[in-house]
């Protein structure tokens, strides 16, 4: 037996084949037909892992030999040396098997954003509580210019649990929560209306955008591959015409998704933009303001007196234009 591959390299080549368990004419014809029913996602990884080098084709191009004395990793090689851009060919054969999963992903992500944000905004137990968030921000900056304000930041309800009554452990959020309980207990099973929130929560665009792309990638490698296997000769025939069945299928699914991606950007914007008009009196009473303040850092451990702490600054801050006049 001549060996002219990396013995380990060899050993693990002839570890996969014998996994595979078909004869390599047959392993060859389902490469090319892109045959899910015989290799599977992982097995076709494997095979891309291990198409040979440059440097490998060449060293067994040379070889003058009796090549039929050649180790089974050598023979493999051959084999695959004997179909133009076999490792090209390969990589589209693996993006034809992950695809149906892929975009099945995909598409419950983006119809849980889609979902979530409209949860959001048609939630009218939800609205009902930022306005009383908003109200009690108001009646913390009675006084300031800032005690009119007409709207707020989200980040800006991470306040209310941070907004305390000094030397107790009850917040603005406690206050918020008892003076609901007694006054609008109505509200407090707001969450039912965000039934998709919390998976939503977990999605992040920016990943979906990268998934996206790499989608996108996949099919431009999809339609270059078709064009350079117009010039394969006829025995290649079969892998042109599976690919070239496939491609539209792939375009319009991914035309369909990148559409469905656009939306879920829109209303992310727009969810992020979202204003209602209109006055509204909260019919919750005001908090006791002149017990609340904003959190102070602990005394020094130096034995000295910290300085006197500033004032606390206003709780909520004017950050959204007067509201235009219609209809909720």
């Amino acid at each position: 037996m001549v060996y002219q591959i990396d013995l380990r390299r060899a050993n693990n080549m002839e570890i996969l084949l014998t996994k595979v368990k078909i004869p390599l004419p047959d392993m060859m014809a389902a490469i090319l037909a892109m045959d899910e029913s015989v290799l599977d996602i992982d097995q076709v990884e494997n095979l891309i892992k291990f198409c040979p080098t440059k440097k490998e084709i060449e060293m067994l191009k040379n070889y003058s030999g009796d090549k039929a004395a050649l180790g089974k990793c050598e023979q493999f090689f051959l084999e695959l040396m004997k179909v133009p851009r076999v490792e090209s060919k390969l990589r589209v054969f693996f993006f034809k098997i992950q695809f149906s999963t892929q975009i099945t992903e995909f598409e419950k992500s983006l119809n849980v954003v889609n979902s979530a944000c409209e949860e959001v905004r048609s939630s009218r137990k939800l609205k009902e509580i930022m306005k009383h968030i908003l109200h009690l921000g108001n009646a913390l900056n009675q006084g300031t210019a800032k005690g009119d304000a007409v709207g707020y930041k989200l980040e800006s309800l991470l306040k209310l649990s941070d907004t305390c009554v000094p030397n107790s452990k009850m917040t603005l959020m406690h206050y918020l929560c008892k003076v609901l309980t007694y006054k609008a207990s109505h509200l407090l099973d707001f969450h039912k209306d965000l039934e998709s929130l919390e998976s939503a929560s977990k999605i992040h665009l920016k990943s979906l955008a990268e998934e996206m792309q790499v989608i996108s990638i996949g099919l431009e490698k999809m339609d270059q591959e078709l064009t350079a296997s117009k010039s394969d000769c006829p025995v290649f025939e079969v892998f042109h015409k599976t690919l070239k069945d496939f491609i539209p299928i792939v375009t319009a699914i991914h035309l369909k998704f990148l559409n469905l991606f656009k939306k879920a950007q829109e209303e992310n914007i727009k969810q992020g933009n979202y204003t209602e008009p209109g006055a509204f009196k909260s019919p919750l009473p005001p908090p006791p303001f002149r017990h609340f303040c904003c959190r102070q850092p602990p005394p020094m451990k130096c034995g000295r007196a910290p300085p006197p702490p500033p004032p606390p600054p206003p709780v909520f801050a004017r950050v959204l234009p007067p509201l235009p006049e219609g209809p909720f």
